[in-house]
């Protein structure tokens, strides 16, 4: 299941269609444009914590933890600040943020000011929503994102970083039942989306 699905039977998406004005098919085709670039960044902060996938836990909970998610669900209008602050850490700049945008409008075919508008929107869905399987705050949403007999902290996140990226146009497999976090997360694969991205705008540092 990718993580569109799984946003959109939360209600997110739905959510962010209100919000925006659009349909909840183009705000699907968004979140599928979009979302491979927000993982690939969570990707990124996985490989440079120094506790891993435990410090990306951390890193979820100061970023806003599982009320990022509840932000976006509730009637009112979405403080969009904290989604920015996601992006910021994820993206490290704003020129990264508008080329990911620039790039899913390519994909998608939708306005790039209206793909800018729900970026930092669907940060907020997807940082909550990890942040939830982390606490394990997400019993009753997609569970089996921690299959692979790891459990905890570790088996969610890698499973989820590693299934979603390869769902979503990343790693060219799904999260193995075996073999640990790193390939659960295709840490030593070169399937992260975002470095296409950064490499268009050269920012790539290898």
């Amino acid at each position: 299941m990718q993580i569109t699905d799984i946003l959109a039977q939360m209600g997110g998406l739905q959510s962010i269609a209100k919000e925006l004005g659009v349909s909840e098919t183009q705000a699907t085709s968004a979140a599928e444009a979009l979302a491979p670039a927000i993982l690939g960044g969570f990707k990124k902060q996985a490989q440079s914590q120094p506790g891993g996938l435990e410090g990306l836990g951390g890193l979820l909970g100061q970023l806003g933890g599982g009320g990022l998610l509840e932000q976006v669900l509730r009637p009112q209008p979405t403080d969009v600040s904290r989604g920015n602050d996601v992006l910021g850490q994820i993206f490290g700049s704003k020129d990264v943020s508008r080329a990911v945008a620039q790039n899913a409008a390519s994909q998608s075919g939708l306005d790039p000011s209206l793909l800018k508008k729900m970026l930092p929107m669907l940060a907020m869905l997807v940082t909550g929503y990890m942040a939830k399987q982390a606490g394990g705050g997400a019993a009753s949403v997609q569970q089996d994102a921690s299959a692979g007999g790891l459990g905890g902290l570790g088996g969610g996140l890698g499973g989820l970083l590693g299934g979603l990226l390869s769902g979503g146009g990343g790693a060219s497999q799904g999260a193995p039942a075996s073999g640990g976090l790193a390939s659960m997360l295709d840490l030593n694969g070169d399937g992260n989306p975002l470095d296409d991205i950064m490499g268009m705008i050269g920012k790539v540092t290898r």
